[in-house]
Order: structure tokens, then sequence, then C-alpha cells
């Protein structure tokens, strides 16, 4: 499995609850279509955390990298369902940070 993280604070933390369903318009839609395998979203707790990284994190996951890359081919149109449910997810957000992780170790370097 391959995750990509992505964290980030929101420009209006007031719409939190708001943002919450764009963004689960959006991740759900790529889901659906097969694009990624699921997602999470969560919230820094109580403060904790390094302050560069911002009070919201999002995990994609996605089985390899070609489905990661099929998914970013498709919201790299910017056009279409995917571009509506995109930009109010993109548009909320600043301090964007991202990476890319595997489970380790994977098949490619097996125990």
């Amino acid at each position: 499995m391959n995750y990509y993280h992505m964290w980030f604070n929101l420009k209006d933390s007031r719409k939190d609850l708001e943002f919450c369903r764009a963004v689960d318009a959006y991740l759900g839609l790529l889901k659906q279509e097969g694009k990624i395998e699921g997602w999470s979203l969560c919230r820094r707790k109580f403060g904790f955390g390094p302050p560069e990284l911002g009070e919201f994190h999002i995990v994609v996951r996605a089985q390899d990298l070609a489905q990661l890359d099929a998914a970013f081919s498709t919201v790299a149109t910017r056009s279409g369902e995917v571009e509506r449910l995109h930009a109010p997810v993109y548009s909320a957000v600043t301090d964007f940070k991202s990476g890319l992780e595997r489970d380790f170790p994977d098949p490619e370097r097996a125990v």
C-alpha cells in the first residue's frame, strides 16, 4: 500500500465541518471510481504535533503508484465533476505540505 500524506491548515478554521463535507465528496468520488483505495482526515488534538505540519492531515491510500498516478491524472484535467468537487477543497487550505510513504517491508523488500 502507498500512502499520500497531506498536512495543512484551513484558511478559515470556522468552516471546518464544511471542509469535511467537501473532502468526503471529492475523495469519495475518487474512491468510488477506483482511483484510490481509501482515505482518512485527521485533525490535531490539543495542539500536539509539529506546528510546521499544520492542524489537519489527510492520508490517501493507493494500492500502488500506478493507481495513485491514475488519480493524479484524473484530478489534473481540472474539468468536470472532479474539478467541481476538488475546487472547494484546495481553495480552503493553506500551508500545504505533502509526502509519500509505503508499507515496509513491501513486496519488493520482503523479509
